[in-house]
């Protein structure tokens, strides 16, 4: 079984335009176009380029998490709307990051604020065919509010929402930086990914020595970083893609794999994003196609 390879579109390709980052992606082999929004001109664009549109981010999804139940409200009509203008436009898969507005905001509070807010999202979702990915980033140190980043709380999540509407972005870089078992949290979630992110990370054993799994206490040493692990590209980390494509294949899945470029090595000027792009898309194209 093959799968798609995409990408998210990174800052200096994104400063181009929309029409230009389609032309190179379709012309670097990739098949999908992660947006941050999808508008008749972005979607005209990816068709002209003939490569397909993959996750739309959402908006106000820090207000969905306010503790101000007028902010919830009015955040919630917003993404209800952005979902009914994404579905016009053929849209399907909605990239969800979980952080609060106040990113003081202890997780197990943010997941009352969720379970009374979602479900009536994840329905108006359901209404119109679109697939909710949450993302796994844990958040900004020091609070690491993010929901939705550890097995405890996606098993509490689905347990809440049981529709496969409302699932996950497999992105095992963030497992693999949190000591989590990215293989196993495929194994046991797998079939609520309704997207991917092809992004990896490394461990980085002599700062893990000097500072453990906090933060460096003086600064990190590399860019996507925050001391003892870094955020690379596919093929320069922890991760086996050859055994993340296996259980891929045996679930089913039907999505894109989508180069997430976050290495500070691949940075900075469109040349060097465009070089991490295409060894990253040449590492997984070993595996998933």
């Amino acid at each position: 079984m093959k799968f798609d390879i995409g990408m998210r579109i990174p800052p200096k390709i994104g400063e181009e335009g929309i029409r230009k980052a389609a032309e190179w992606a379709a012309g670097a082999g990739l098949d999908v176009l992660d947006v941050p929004e999808l508008t008749p001109e972005v979607k005209a664009a990816c068709d002209a380029a003939g490569i397909r549109v993959g996750s739309v981010d959402a908006r106000g999804i820090g207000q969905l998490l306010s503790r101000d139940e007028g902010r919830r409200a009015h955040a919630a009509a917003t993404l209800k709307k952005q979902m009914d203008d994404m579905a016009a436009l053929g849209g399907r898969i909605l990239f969800v990051c979980l952080v609060p507005e106040d990113v003081t905001l202890p997780r197990r509070e943010g997941f009352a604020i969720w379970k009374e807010t979602f479900p009536e999202l994840v329905k108006h979702a359901e209404s119109r065919n679109l697939y909710i990915a949450i993302e796994g980033w844990p958040g900004p140190a020091p609070h690491y509010p993010t929901l939705g980043c550890t097995p405890e709380m996606w098993r509490a999540m689905f347990d809440a929402i049981p529709s496969k509407h409302f699932g996950l972005n497999y992105d095992p870089s963030h497992l693999v930086r949190l000591g989590i078992d990215y293989v196993r949290a495929l194994t046991e979630f797998g079939e609520r990914v309704n997207h991917c992110h092809g992004k990896d990370a490394e461990i980085l054993h002599d700062e893990l020595y000097e500072c453990g799994t906090l933060p460096a206490s003086f600064g990190a040493k590399y860019g996507f970083s925050e001391g003892s692990w870094r955020y690379t590209i596919p093929g320069h980390g922890e991760v086996d893609w050859g055994k993340v494509a296996v259980r891929l294949e045996r679930l089913g899945y039907q999505g894109a794999v989508s180069i997430e470029l976050e290495d500070h090595r691949y940075w900075g000027t469109p040349e060097a994003e465009r070089q991490g792009i295409e060894k990253a898309a040449g590492h997984l194209a070993k595996y998933l196609r």
